[in-house]
């Protein structure tokens, strides 16, 4: 940072014109070594809360800059936060410190929070009433707020990976880089922004800090609805991990790492995962294959291995060049094909169809390069969107693309057994066998007996409906006779008249 960084003490006033000058002449006078400005915003307050702040303001010589701001509408707490935060980043500030106008959390320690935003060696600073034992109850914290606190943050810490001492603190300091990296402004508008934030935070990797506080509860009105808000804080924190880890679900507020672009056909499969294993397990040693959305080519480096010649197909060469034996580039959104699919005898579709702009005409033409070889074995693997947990997803009013998994969001088809069977059968294919995958549980627990036997449990269950507990799809198909290939086995057949000999003749047929 600068020498002298800029400081800018946030104060969210509702309702608060007992406290807001109180609270006003609390900030402590040491915080000019620093750049530092306040903001006021009452949020559209049904008593005098801007009218007492106003006061204040012209009748006492306060340190600071002072911004004084009215909501014409009520935003709500999270509401408030959010334009703070954009006041902030608009002024250029360094550092934004929030402070309830209700006096509840103390401002006099925000001095103590500014060395390590400072130094660098964090980004965020809490002031924790719950670091000192049961000191919060002594400040007058009711026993049922202060066992709820506690237990809501144990569990957020055990769904999160996190180990704050509290998570629902009032007293915060943020850097303002921080804050550019997530989209706060997608956060609710109520009391559950504060743990969103901490989410959003956590999952972009800011560093966190926390310093004890002592606790005052006083004659102020609590406008939080409790249950409400412990609902809102468990779901908010399970759907998040869900997302990160699991991949089972997606808000945009909470997919805060860094994106790459891709082509939508062009999914690197940095994770080999089972289905493309069994699909690999298909293809006989020595065999002619053609890896078709080869990405990484971590297929073709397998089946080489096997004295297989791979070829692979697709929109850039993989980075590793000695993966393939060959590599044609080709968008495979554009046709017709460079290649003829009758000069392979097994080609591989690894969760690439489902990620082209017109799955059926690509089959169609794929199918028309097979004239000669009719025996060509088509080994294609999709996710299943009748798998269980998107079902469930749907029963309870979510359908979110993800940034993996069967919900990719680069995925332009999604497949069931039935669609994806149908789907190959007007490509001109003909299925010869289906196999249900089960779940990575792996990438979700690790290695260990809890997920082997989950998996153990998916896999007795995908043989009772494969359509409901298959993860994956895996089907072999073989193209069937096009109306050209049949017409010359017909000629071929009878070749007694003159018609039947030219065509033969002219398709190079050594019996005439």
């Amino acid at each position: 940072m600068v020498d002298k960084p800029k400081i800018l003490v946030f104060m969210l006033a509702y309702n608060a014109e007992k406290t807001i000058e109180s609270m006003l002449s609390r900030i402590p006078e040491s915080l000019g070594e620093y750049d530092t400005s306040v903001l006021v915003i009452d949020d559209a307050s049904t008593d005098a809360t801007t009218a007492r702040a106003t006061e204040y303001q012209a009748n006492n010589e306060f340190p600071f800059p002072l911004t004084i701001l009215r909501n014409p509408v009520n935003l709500g707490f999270g509401g408030n936060a959010k334009l703070g935060m954009h006041y902030a980043i608009e002024n250029g500030f360094d550092v934004i410190g929030l402070v309830h106008g209700d006096g509840q959390y103390p401002p006099e320690k925000l001095p103590e929070f500014l060395p390590p935003l400072i130094d660098g060696t964090a980004d965020v600073v809490f002031g924790s009433r719950m670091m000192e034992g049961f000191n919060a109850l002594k400040g007058g914290m009711p026993l049922y707020k202060f066992i709820g606190n506690k237990i809501l943050t144990r569990y957020e810490n055990w769904v999160l990976g996190s180990n704050l001492s509290e998570f629902h603190t009032g007293l915060r300091m943020y850097t303002i880089d921080a804050l550019k990296k997530i989209p706060y402004h997608l956060n609710s508008n109520d009391f559950d922004f504060e743990t969103e934030i901490i989410i959003q935070l956590l999952f972009s990797g800011a560093r966190f800090k926390e310093f004890p506080i002592p606790t005052f509860y006083g004659d102020e009105v609590s406008h939080v609805n409790g249950l409400a808000y412990a609902w809102n804080i468990v779901k908010q924190a399970t759907l998040g991990q869900a997302q990160r880890k699991w991949s089972l679900c997606y808000q945009r507020k909470f997919d805060v790492a860094p994106k790459g672009h891709e082509a939508q056909y062009h999914i690197p499969k940095v994770n080999f995962t089972a289905a493309h294993e069994r699909a690999v397990k298909t293809v006989a040693d020595g065999s002619r294959v053609l890896e078709i959305g080869s990405a990484d080519a971590q297929a073709g480096e397998l089946l080489r291995r096997r004295q297989c010649r791979v070829t692979g197909l697709d929109a850039a060469p993989p980075p590793d060049g000695d993966r393939l034996d060959a590599f044609v580039k080709c968008d495979l959104n554009e046709l017709p094909l460079p290649i003829r699919m009758d000069e392979f005898d097994y080609v591989l579709l690894l969760d690439v169809i489902g990620h082209l702009h017109e799955p059926e005409r690509f089959l169609e033409e794929l199918h028309a390069t097979s004239t000669n070889n009719p025996r060509t074995t088509v080994v294609i693997t999709q996710g299943n969107i009748g798998f269980l947990a998107n079902r469930l997803q749907l029963f309870w009013g979510y359908f979110n693309y993800g940034k993996r998994g069967i919900l990719d969001p680069s995925h332009t088809r999604l497949f069931t057994f039935a669609s994806l069977r149908r789907l190959l059968h007007e490509g001109g294919f003909r299925v010869v066998r289906s196999e249900a995958v089960i779940a990575p549980f792996e990438l979700v627990f690790g290695d260990g007996w809890f997920p082997r036997m989950l998996g153990a449990v998916n896999r007795a269950l995908t043989r009772i409906s494969p359509g409901m507990f298959g993860y994956r799809i895996l089907m072999e198909a073989q193209p069937m006779p096009t109306l050209s290939y049949l017409l010359d086995v017909a000629y071929r057949a009878h070749p007694g008249d003159g018609v039947a000999s030219d065509v033969a003749e002219r398709q190079g047929d050594p019996s005439t």
